[in-house]
């Protein structure tokens, strides 16, 4: 919700107008990205070693040859992130806040399927009519032609599916990491490769406008904090209620969302779209819970 902020002006709580600092485009995208790491990789620096002492004698041990594998999945890893942010941030620019992140978390779907095809964990058919739940949702949250500028639609509809889909690499990706590498180094090197990324593309497309870096800049610290903050709670969550539960409960974010964004931005949605954003969650969370029951 935040980079809907500074890309399109809201009335905040309906009280007074905020927001519209940059035009939502794919260099002000790796703008923010990159804003949003430089804040991001620090603090994840300071405080890795207290979730995980280890930490950077693990990272240091990744520059041995026989750990040059792993530190290539890691980078790897990193670049997929890089992708699926700069497009949910071009998505969250070009249509609806919840629509977008409904989009974005159809991505457990992709993970099924990549998961069969790399460590042929074959799908069961009530993950097949999940699936399908979870996409007939998807369709549905999809907005009328006429409700954003033309040819913001589709685009942003497209990036927020594609979001979804690199998350899904991502994630297949870190799972086969995670038998050689801690999470909190993985991490830690996702978002470095992030952060140089997004800074190798920032002279790409850039223009000599003047922006308001006070306000970019908040918007950054912001959303690194809401981004770390999401990390360690996560795991925090995970040690005191379980993976499972953690997962259940962290499927319901499009939900969430769309009631943020309706409480602070006033963004509303048609009935369809919100019978789609519900239908979405529901099928997630049982995804995600047949998932982790079939788990030993």
């Amino acid at each position: 919700m935040i980079v809907r902020v500074l890309f399109t002006e809201h009335a905040f709580l309906g009280l007074f107008p905020l927001g519209g600092f940059v035009t939502p485009t794919l260099p002000h995208s790796f703008l923010l990205l990159a804003m949003r790491m430089l804040l991001v990789v620090p603090l994840m620096s300071i405080l890795a070693s207290r979730f995980y002492p280890p930490t950077w004698k693990e990272l240091a041990s990744l520059a041995q040859p026989p750990q040059r594998g792993i530190l290539l999945q890691s980078i790897a890893g990193g670049g997929l992130m890089f992708l699926y942010l700069a497009l949910l941030y071009l998505s969250v620019g070009m249509i609806p806040t919840g629509i977008a992140m409904t989009l974005f978390f159809t991505y457990p779907v992709f993970t099924a399927l990549f998961s069969w095809g790399w460590f042929g964990d074959r799908p069961t058919r009530l993950q097949w009519g999940v699936m399908g739940i979870v996409l007939l949702g998807s369709a549905l949250t999809m907005p009328h032609p006429s409700a954003v500028a033309p040819g913001y639609n589709w685009i942003g509809v497209t990036t927020g599916i594609a979001s979804g889909v690199a998350y899904a690499f991502y994630t297949v990706v870190a799972q086969k990491s995670f038998t050689d590498l801690h999470p909190v180094p993985y991490t830690w090197v996702s978002f470095a490769t992030t952060l140089v990324l997004s800074c190798l593309c920032l002279p790409f497309g850039q223009s000599q406008e003047t922006l308001p870096w006070v306000a970019l800049w908040i918007g950054g610290l912001c959303s690194a904090i809401v981004t770390f903050a999401g990390h360690v709670l996560t795991n925090i969550g995970i040690r005191l209620i379980g993976a499972t539960t953690a997962a259940m409960i962290g499927t319901a974010n499009p939900a969430f969302t769309v009631v943020l964004a309706w409480g602070a931005i006033q963004e509303t949605l048609k009935g369809g779209q919100l019978m789609g954003v519900a239908i979405v969650t529901v099928g997630v969370v049982l995804l995600s819970r047949d998932r982790s029951l079939k788990k030993p």
